[in-house]
């Protein structure tokens, strides 16, 4: 077990600016960055968590004694985020910008640009077959953002949430695929897209969560993780350490927080995508964090009237390849191999568990999109369609014993059937 070096837990489950302010400096007490150059790591917009909050008390304890304080946004391959976008994940404003945190630098992170990476190693074949139980046995090389080897110390800033990735995101996630490079990023997508999103999410010691942990110990540069567990908007957690000993901890608070048990099965589900998802991309997680409680043959609707594009990065891709079962893929491999392992795993995900046999594909369930893709794209995506203006979302309010769900708000809160079903390795 890796330390955890401090952590607060309020009892009316809301952290103050006092109290993470005391586990920063518990964490990391006064003097100690004394001339240090810091980089801190935050997510972009589309997660939930007061960053602001943990900048602005990061910046107050440390500002007047180190050398720099910076800013990397971990996007992973998320669109670059303009200056305006910063300031606003960071809860300040551009006046603040240019009065307090002029000193502060903003980098995004790029993923795609080879000049801005550094290999930091390889994982070998053999170690790859046994951190993924026999799945996959290939070296995979680990590239990381080289910035962070400019500083003296790196800390990560994030939130921890049910992932269909990784388990539960958090700690080294924020540096895979936070600011890592491509080809460690594709492989372990896929990897948890053959191990399927149901027997992934909300599970903790998942073999993708093995090689980011073994990704992240290469990374050789003295990091500080501080992992938050939110409720709502409210920080009810916070966690400071390694980045596997804050993560392990903050993991344990999220599985309690943030998975929601149902009794049975819905047949329809009305998933709303919130603002911060602003393509497809991410409104995936609609469909993800709900796939759990979708009964056989029923229909999860991902309802996003502002979502207009399937992704910026890779909606091209993504229009060649259609959204499909992980099977439709394994069992044709020889022609989709060649494509980005990431994107056909999030297509996986996006589909949900399904079977491909005799060259038919049979989906578990069906998912429709009522954003503001048009009809066209998504049949050729292979999605269904409803148009937006036909759905009133609180009609599908308080439905529940008709097999009715309305989720106002989706992405982050998991639901999960109290007792499994077989397709999810239920008895």
């Amino acid at each position: 077990m890796k330390p955890l070096l401090a952590s607060i837990v309020p009892s009316g489950r809301k952290v103050t600016p006092a109290q993470a302010a005391e586990v920063i400096a518990q964490a990391c007490p006064a003097g100690s960055m004394t001339g240090k150059r810091v980089l801190v790591i935050v997510p972009d917009h589309t997660r939930t968590a007061p960053v602001g909050m943990m900048f602005k008390a990061l910046h107050e304890q440390w500002s007047g004694s180190v050398q720099a304080f910076d800013i990397l946004v971990a996007l992973g391959t998320h669109v670059a985020m303009t200056e305006e976008a910063i300031c606003e994940r960071l809860e300040i404003t551009l006046e603040e910008r240019r009065g307090p945190y002029q000193a502060v630098r903003f980098f995004n992170h790029e993923w795609d640009n080879p000049a801005a990476l550094q290999l930091v190693g390889t994982i070998p074949a053999d170690e790859i077959r046994a951190l993924t139980g026999g799945l996959f046995a290939m070296d995979v090389p680990v590239e990381v953002n080289k910035r962070l080897f400019d500083y003296d110390q790196v800390v990560i800033v994030g939130p921890v949430f049910p992932h269909e990735v990784v388990g539960f995101s958090g700690g080294n996630k924020y540096l895979f695929p936070g600011v890592g490079g491509p080809r460690i990023l594709n492989f372990f997508h896929w990897l948890g897209a053959v191990v399927t999103n149901p027997m992934i999410i909300g599970n903790k010691w998942t073999p993708v969560r093995k090689v980011v942990d073994k990704a992240g110990s290469m990374v050789q540069a003295p990091k500080l993780c501080f992992c938050m567990v939110v409720e709502g908007r409210d920080l009810a957690g916070l966690y400071a350490g390694t980045p596997e000993g804050a993560w392990e901890a903050a993991s344990e608070f999220s599985r309690q927080l943030h998975i929601c048990y149902k009794d049975r099965p819905f047949h329809t589900i009305l998933s709303c995508a919130p603002r911060m998802y602003d393509e497809l991309w991410t409104g995936g997680k609609c469909m993800y964090k709900l796939e759990p409680v979708l009964a056989d043959g029923g229909e999860l609707i991902i309802y996003a009237p502002h979502i207009t594009e399937i992704s910026l990065t890779h909606g091209r891709i993504i229009q060649e390849v259609g959204y499909h079962c992980r099977d439709y893929f394994l069992k044709q491999w020889d022609r989709f191999q060649h494509y980005p392992w990431g994107v056909l795993a999030h297509s996986t995900h996006v589909r949900g568990i399904g079977t491909f046999e005799n060259g038919v594909e049979k989906c578990r369930a069906q998912v429709t999109l009522a954003t503001g893709i048009p009809e066209a794209v998504c049949r050729k995506i292979n999605l269904g369609y409803r148009d937006p203006k036909s759905i009133d979302p609180a009609s599908y309010a308080g439905r529940e014993e008709e097999g009715v769900l309305l989720v106002p708000k989706a992405g982050e809160m998991l639901f999960h059937l109290k007792r499994q079903p077989r397709w999810a390795g239920g008895a």
